[in-house]
């Protein structure tokens, strides 16, 4: 049975590690058979793991000896395992500038996207549909053309709520009408509220603070999710954020996650003790940065993400540009199961270059002139996180 096929968390090290190495090499070798570009990224930085005429490569029995890429790989090339015409939804990372990265699902990977966000989201919010509040504006996912990962988040976690109402105008102020129709009609029974964390400070809980209102939402929980560079520049802690939802809304279960849209599959939701986690269908590893050997527990370095679901596009393991410190394993004081961690915040400019530029004899456009066309193919866009 493959791992999509377990409940989240319900698998200690020693049954998950093993299975989950098994398929992540062999999607390692599935990639460098689909993606040519893959292949030559992987050929010039673990020439043992090429593949040789026999169709096979090196095997290893530590995760931290697979290969992985820099994030910011898939904002310079164009990195795909199925055909163009295979092409069902092109995401796209977020950011207000520069070149934002492109991830390719079929779908089959399209629909094992949605069942795994499902299954993690149903064990933290139940399999009854909750009427849902949008911290957003409708517009945000209206474009199909650009689909951000901001929309992919809002459509993806939309399937898990009913009754949606955007809780914003187009203009980010809020829609007073619409805000408290929703919460006459639902706030004496259990809710879900989903937004961007600085989106639910700056335009949800600072706005009624602002209007001196408070809205009632007892059996409220709220997903959010994004990172907190803006609020860490106001100095805005994870505790005083969630001290504040409770004041002015009356939601006490808050739980933030990460994940990002260049791989699907590895979201990490925070636990009762407010550790992100990981499900049986994704893994975590922390590198110090410069050497990229494995940091201790509690120590500080690069966050590498790994998951089993990318398929489409070799996005299997991956070298992020976060901090993180891991925090233990299968002891979290919660009682999940798995890796649990804590994102510090994004790398130093100087660092985050450092990554990438362990790929640069790899990706020189001269040596791969087939990665200077630009999607051929994008017949429809969106989809989870």
């Amino acid at each position: 049975m493959q791992l999509a096929d377990e409940l989240p968390y319900a698998l200690i090290a020693t049954d998950k590690t093993p299975r989950l190495l098994a398929e992540l090499q062999a999607l390692t070798l599935w990639h460098q058979q689909q993606c040519p570009a893959y292949q030559q990224l992987v050929t010039a930085q673990w020439p043992d793991f090429a593949v040789n005429a026999a169709g096979n490569h090196h095997s290893v029995d530590h995760l931290a000896q697979l290969p992985y890429l820099a994030v910011r790989l898939f904002k310079q090339l164009e990195l795909r395992s199925v055909a163009t015409e295979a092409v069902f939804k092109t995401l796209y990372s977020s950011g207000t500038t520069g070149t934002p990265s492109r991830i390719f699902l079929d779908r089959d990977s399209a629909a094992v996207q949605s069942k795994i966000l499902v299954k993690i989201m149903q064990h933290w919010l139940g399999k009854a549909r909750l009427p849902m509040l949008i911290l957003d504006h409708p517009g945000v996912v209206s474009d199909r053309s650009s689909f951000s990962a901001r929309g992919a988040g809002i459509q993806g976690l939309s399937f898990m709520g009913r009754n949606h109402c955007y809780a914003l105008n187009a203009d980010m102020s809020l829609n007073w009408p619409a805000l408290e129709q929703f919460v006459e009609t639902y706030g004496d029974g259990p809710v879900l509220l989903f937004g961007f964390t600085f989106m639910v400070w700056q335009h949800l809980l600072q706005a009624l603070k602002q209007s001196g209102r408070r809205i009632h939402l007892p059996e409220g929980i709220l997903l959010h999710s994004g990172g907190w560079k803006k609020l860490e520049d106001q100095a805005v802690s994870n505790q005083q954020f969630k001290q504040t939802v409770a004041e002015l809304t009356g939601v006490s279960r808050v739980h933030n996650f990460y994940g990002m849209v260049e791989q699907i599959g590895a979201i990490f939701v925070e636990c009762s003790s407010g550790h992100l986690h990981c499900p049986v269908y994704a893994d975590v590893l922390v590198r110090r940065p410069g050497s990229w050997q494995l940091a201790d527990i509690g120590e500080t370095g690069v966050l590498q993400l790994l998951s089993t679901l990318p398929r489409s596009y070799p996005g299997h393991s991956l070298l992020t540009e976060d901090r993180a410190q891991l925090l233990g394993e299968d002891n979290c004081s919660c009682g999940l199961a798995g890796k649990y961690f804590r994102i510090l915040g994004r790398l130093p400019q100087a660092e985050a270059r450092g990554c990438s530029d362990t790929f640069a004899p790899a990706i020189q456009r001269k040596a791969m002139p087939e990665l200077q066309s630009g999607v051929q193919a994008e017949t429809q866009t969106g989809g989870a996180l």
